[in-house]
């Protein structure tokens, strides 16, 4: 198979805080002058095994504190792009949490200010393509969710739209459905993360009240034949992050990854990475990963890069500049097939 880390993606389910290598984590520590609860690199990235989706979550806001300043926002971005673009991500349509920063002192507009600065150094420096979605957290009360869309108002412009994340079991998405209705009056897109930990009812929820573009995660949709047809018919996209789900134990390994009935259902999917820097694997890795442990073709990569720019929220342009990317890396790999063919006569 063609190498498929330098097959052209579109990245669609990503946190950017989920990005922070140790090595950053310890290095925007000693900019801000704070201390690390570890006493080095390889004792934080030990501590990066998880029982669930709350274990994660636990050390996931703890390594955050260190995003201070507009520039430690911009330096998680650049140093994300970096390591997406050398396995082939070509547009990143990346979460952020507005409110596990504010919540802690940082002005959204110092978050702001230092993501799109990330995302305009990015551009210049790779073929990248960027967008922000801000998500609530499901966890907290809604009341705040509210809020917090009052004060994304003022950075409109900035954004391509809301999502809905953090611990999903106990919180279904139809507690947010008045807030999605104001963001949908704001012009924004609108995802949510359902059915990951949570039943295939979220999904359902994310779809039918809050109106969803999207639905992140979902990787549990195969339990309810309804929603795969209703999926199907809509063509819901799915942003599934496949080491993410191993790594969470939502999956005891990638051979349990129901990827290839979801394909063969007819279902948009996407793969993606998640919290890459805590998942062990960037979007490529999770590409290869599949290929790996699945009994998945060339075709099948290549039909969920084409979904992944399918999904994104980019103009018609842009999208088919991408499509013809992914069309020259498959004529690549045909050739290469055939060279191969003619080498074993």
């Amino acid at each position: 198979m063609h190498d498929l880390l330098t097959l052209p993606k579109a990245e669609l389910h990503l946190h950017i805080e989920g990005t922070l290598e140790p090595e950053l984590v310890f290095a925007l520590a000693r900019r801000n002058r704070l201390t690390v609860p570890f006493d080095d690199v390889e004792a934080l990235r030990t501590a990066y095994r998880f029982d669930d989706l709350v274990s994660f979550l636990n050390l996931y806001y703890a390594c955050m504190d260190v995003l201070r300043t507009e520039e430690d926002f911009a330096d998680l971005v650049t140093d994300y792009a970096r390591r997406a673009a050398a396995q082939g991500v070509r547009h990143v349509e990346m979460f952020f949490d507005p409110q596990a920063h504010t919540s802690r002192g940082i002005p959204l507009d110092v978050v702001m200010a230092g993501l799109t600065e990330g995302i305009r150094r990015a551009s210049a420096l790779h073929d990248l393509s960027a967008g922000l979605i801000a998500c609530f957290l499901r966890d907290r009360p809604v009341e705040e969710a509210h809020s917090t869309l009052d004060a994304l108002a003022g950075h409109v412009d900035s954004l391509l739209g809301i999502g809905l994340d953090s611990a999903e079991v106990g919180y279904p998405p139809s507690l947010f459905t008045e807030v999605y209705r104001d963001a949908r009056q704001m012009a924004l897109r609108l995802v949510a993360h359902a059915g990951e930990e949570g039943p295939p009812s979220y999904v359902w929820e994310a779809i039918d009240e809050l109106g969803v573009d999207r639905v992140d995660h979902g990787v549990r949709v195969v339990e309810d034949s309804a929603l795969v047809q209703r999926l199907q018919s809509d063509r819901m996209p799915l942003t599934l992050c496949p080491l993410s789900n191993v790594r969470l134990r939502v999956l005891p390994d990638l051979s349990f990854h129901p990827m290839q009935a979801m394909l063969s259902a007819g279902l948009v999917v996407t793969v993606n990475s998640d919290d890459p820097a805590y998942f062990g694997g960037y979007a490529g890795d999770n590409f290869v990963a599949l290929a790996e442990d699945l009994p998945l073709g060339q075709d099948d990569f290549v039909l969920m890069a084409r979904n992944s720019f399918d999904a994104s929220f980019i103009d018609d342009d842009r999208r088919r500049e991408l499509m013809t990317a992914v069309d020259e890396w498959q004529a690549d790999a045909d050739q290469d097939d055939q060279a191969r063919g003619w080498a074993s006569l």
